[in-house]
């Protein structure tokens, strides 16, 4: 399995950008997919997550109502739209790939999931 990442870049506070994350190699008819974010000096943490299995779609609080995840099947990409952006919310973001399905509690576990793509830089700033 291979995550390519990209859309990140510097925006303004209340901004908006839209993250991809194209996924190949995947023979598996149930998995699950997720954003994660890493902040300079802090943990990684999950960001959303979309599970196959039922198309359940989970969020960190701190992300609720700003951020929605979405995958397009036929170009093989996961999203994340992001709005309201703010300063809090600059890091690198991540892509991670799990191998059957997640339950709801450990969705935002990172090591639940098998298979990472790059980072991809997300500046909110003035």
């Amino acid at each position: 399995v291979q995550l390519q990442a990209s859309g990140g870049g510097l925006v303004q506070p209340g901004g908006s950008l839209r993250l991809s994350c194209v996924v190949s190699g995947f023979p598996w008819d149930y998995y699950a997919i997720a954003w994660f974010r890493q902040a300079p000096g802090k943990q990684r943490e999950g960001v959303s997550c979309l599970r196959t299995t039922d198309g359940s779609t989970y969020y960190a609080d701190s992300v609720k109502d700003r951020f929605t995840i979405s995958r397009d099947n036929r170009k093989n990409t996961l999203y994340l739209q992001m709005n309201s952006l703010k300063p809090q919310d600059t890091a690198a973001y991540y892509c991670a790939f799990r191998i059957g399905a997640i339950t709801k509690p450990r969705w935002d576990w990172v090591h639940e999931y098998d298979y990472w793509g790059q980072g991809t830089q997300v500046t909110v700033s003035s």
